[in-house]
């Protein structure tokens, strides 16, 4: 039997009111706080750069990434001093999917088996890998660490810690903000829209994209959060909608109550505003992949960046997540399913990109906690700290293997123990990359990078790595 709306206790819409007006909604009204602040900065050496867009999509592989068994050596001799080294965690050398780089040092690579898509992005120049990049505090040799003359990273194994930094920018502390958001903290005044933060997660709060000013926009894979049950049709939402446009348009005599009332109705305007964009969004020709979480995230940041003119953007950010990655056992049936779930979700991204004509204009991008031991622990590997990582996107400048790929053999100068290798990619230079492609001056690097200057010259007018097309 149906309840009629009159019968609901008093008590029970306050419960249930109150909740809807619980943690997402107080998140949402902080960001928009925050945004609406962000106006406010005078930064001269921002330059508004005339409507055009370029959109960045971190992709946080969570847990550590195995990532000298996703870039693998392929031709005879180092693919068997590859397979000495990680013994009974080699791939097979007629498994691995064969790449051709366009500059090469006499040395062949391949990929895993399980990302045949990535092999095709890479082979048409969609696609690049920067070989063993980390976390670094300063340049960084094997004698120097050994002998402790050189700073390291901060809790530099540890899941939290270096997590944090690869999203932070800065290994020689603990901080909760991020690169991203110091780069949102700079220039979204470019962005039209103030109301809604142009740094998007569809994995909730994140390092990467609060700023001292900006925090992220948390929404859903199927939109946004909002206020739960409003403009619901059932007749408990209905009776819900009515209180709360009445609560929220009165006029109140207490400052501090008139404040958070006005805040809690510029965040709900903004997901109105927001979920109104995504729903006036054709769904794509492009076949998403069923029971892909990471499609999933990625359908609906193309949808927000299909609503980039209706929402008033020019620069917008987006942090999406797969976990699932710290294999210390069973690493080869489990990192083979995860990088299949990779690869048929950045296959379906790739597509909807080309669908939107926005493929040259937005970039995505792989980080990861650490790479992992070369070394087997038995069935699986452990922590470790340099690892490869790749780029995509028609701004890529790609089929190439940027930065160094170590020898693999045990006891080499970059084996810092037991197959860790010791990055010769400093992480500075490839998230500098990113940021001067995103818009960011070079004068304005070292507040968002404060160690890049112990890498790279601000002032040199070339780009740090060279993966990025600046034009």
């Amino acid at each position: 039997m149906t309840k009629h709306k009159n019968n609901i206790s008093r008590r029970k819409f306050l419960e249930q009111s109150c909740a809807a007006l619980g943690y997402t909604t107080i998140f949402s009204s902080l960001i928009n706080l925050k945004a609406m602040a962000a106006t406010a900065m005078n930064n001269s050496s921002v330059i508004s750069l005339g409507g055009d867009y370029k959109a960045l999509v971190c992709l946080m592989l969570g847990g550590g990434n195995d990532s000298f068994n996703m870039l693998i050596p392929r031709g005879n001799n180092e693919y068997n001093e590859y397979a000495t080294t990680r013994s009974n965690l080699a791939i097979p050398q007629n498994q691995i999917l064969p790449i051709n780089p366009n500059t090469t040092d006499g040395r062949t690579f391949g990929l895993h088996p399980s990302i045949p898509d990535m092999q095709q992005f890479f082979e048409n120049s969609n696609l690049a890998f920067l070989a063993n990049v980390g976390t670094l505090i300063e340049p960084s040799t094997k004698a120097d660490i050994k002998n402790e003359l050189v700073k390291t990273p901060l809790g530099l194994f540890s899941h939290s810690d270096q997590s944090q930094q690869w999203q932070t920018g800065k290994p020689h502390e603990r901080t909760n903000i991020g690169w991203g958001g110091r780069m949102a903290d700079l220039i979204q005044s470019m962005n039209s829209n103030q109301n809604i933060s142009m740094n998007v997660s569809l994995k909730g709060g994140n390092t990467f994209q609060r700023g001292n000013q900006i925090i992220p926009y948390a929404i859903k894979n199927s939109g946004s959060i909002g206020i739960n049950g409003y403009n619901g049709q059932n007749s408990f939402n209905q009776l819900r909608t009515e209180a709360l446009n009445s609560m929220l348009e009165r006029d109140y005599q207490d400052i501090f109550k008139n404040a958070y009332k006005n805040t809690i109705k510029s965040s709900n305007d903004a997901g109105l505003e927001f979920q109104a964009a995504i729903d006036g969004i054709s769904e794509f020709s492009t076949i998403m992949p069923e029971e892909n979480d990471l499609a999933e995230q990625l359908r609906m940041v193309a949808k927000t960046i299909a609503s980039r003119d209706i929402l008033g953007f020019s620069r917008q950010t987006f942090f999406v997540q797969i976990g699932g990655w710290d294999h210390h056992d069973e690493l080869i049936i489990n990192q083979a399913e995860k990088l299949a779930e990779v690869n048929a979700a950045l296959k379906y991204f790739n597509g909807v990109m080309n669908e939107l004509n926005t493929n040259d204009c937005v970039t995505l991008f792989s980080v990861s906690d650490f790479a992992r031991t070369l070394t087997s622990n038995g069935n699986g590997t452990d922590h470790a700290w340099g690892g490869n990582a790749f780029m995509m996107g028609g701004a890529v400048q790609g089929k190439e293997i940027y930065g160094d790929y170590p020898v693999l053999a045990l006891d080499s100068d970059v084996d810092l123990r037991n197959g860790v290798m010791i990055p010769t990619t400093p992480a500075d230079l490839y998230m500098a990359e990113l940021a001067l492609w995103f818009g960011v001056p070079p004068s304005d690097l070292s507040t968002i990078f404060p160690n890049i200057s112990n890498f790279y010259d601000t002032n040199s007018g070339t780009p740090p790595i060279g993966f990025m097309n600046m034009t």
